[in-house]
């Protein structure tokens, strides 16, 4: 008799679950998906006007025109947690129907959608984590342009994303001019702050210690014309650049430090002088700031 009673009472209980609105919703919420279609509708390319001087403005340029963003990142993040990743290289059209429009699935619930689109290089390694940080662990950072964006999955009916990315990295430009000599075979730049990663949400870095590179000109003797990008800790920043002429085997023949050189986000800064004569001041340097027509600042 207490066997039957014990599980007459167990099935009572588990009609009791089963019609619980409550408890069958939230089942049900946990099983229910909706497709989700990304689109990555243009770069922001527009160059803010400088206090000094006065700024261009370009379009919006459509992601399939600019050649250079040739990976893009989809992140969905519910709170910390990575609900959802995947990448995009335009060199490799297995990873994509068309360049720049993602789909998938999310379960109904309230996420950050980050959106990366990069310069790359094989070899190149690139780690987004959250909302907050992402950054590059190989050598050198790339051209970067992102953009955090809130998303609530409220239904299983389809939500359709458009997303506009704004590039928040600044670029150094160095520019000789006298020729590279023959003992030169490779060129060191220091950042002496700033840092390869970021926080996607502000644009901002979240390493200040500064970092090293290194280029390899072109063969034969000639004028020095390299690029490279770095994160900022601040929309503004001022750091010391050194310059350092390597040989064959590593090894410095000379080095010059450029003080105060300003860089800001969407911003290139040029440095013209004479890099490879011996004597020169690093001070005989001309900086030039701009993305696409700017000032020129003598120091």
């Amino acid at each position: 008799m207490k066997k039957h009673f014990m599980m007459a009472a167990a099935m009572l209980l588990a009609a009791s679950c089963s019609n619980d609105p409550e408890l069958t919703n939230v089942v049900e919420n946990q099983a229910e998906t909706a497709p989700i279609t990304v689109r990555v509708s243009d770069f922001s390319v527009t160059q803010e006007e400088m206090p000094s001087g006065g700024g261009t403005t370009r379009a919006a340029e459509d992601v399939a025109e600019y050649t250079e963003v040739k990976a893009i990142d989809l992140a969905f993040y519910e709170g910390s947690t990575e609900v959802y990743k995947t990448t995009q290289l335009r060199s490799d059209n297995t990873t994509y129907t068309t360049f720049g429009e993602f789909e998938c699935n999310l379960p109904i619930g309230n996420y950050t959608m980050v959106v990366v689109g990069r310069g790359y290089s094989n070899g190149d390694v690139f780690v987004l984590t959250s909302p907050t940080e992402a950054g590059y662990t190989t050598e050198r950072a790339r051209e970067t342009f992102c953009a955090t964006q809130d998303v609530t999955v409220t239904s299983s009916t389809p939500l359709d994303l458009s997303v506009t990315l704004s590039r928040i990295i600044a670029k150094l430009h160095i520019v000789s001019t006298d020729n590279r000599t023959a003992s030169v075979a490779k060129i060191r730049t220091t950042y002496d702050a700033g840092g390869k990663n970021f926080n996607p949400t502000t644009g901002l870095a979240t390493v200040n210690d500064g970092f090293s590179l290194t280029n390899t000109p072109s063969s034969g003797v000639e004028t020095l014309d390299v690029g490279n990008y770095t994160f900022l800790a601040t929309d503004e920043q001022t750091m010391d650049i050194t310059i350092a002429a390597l040989d064959a085997s590593n090894n410095v023949l000379f080095t010059k430090v450029v003080p105060n050189v300003p860089l800001k986000r969407n911003r290139v800064t040029t440095l013209t002088g004479q890099v490879f004569t011996a004597g020169t001041s690093a001070a005989s340097f001309k900086v030039e700031t701009d993305w696409i027509e700017g000032n020129t600042v003598e120091f």
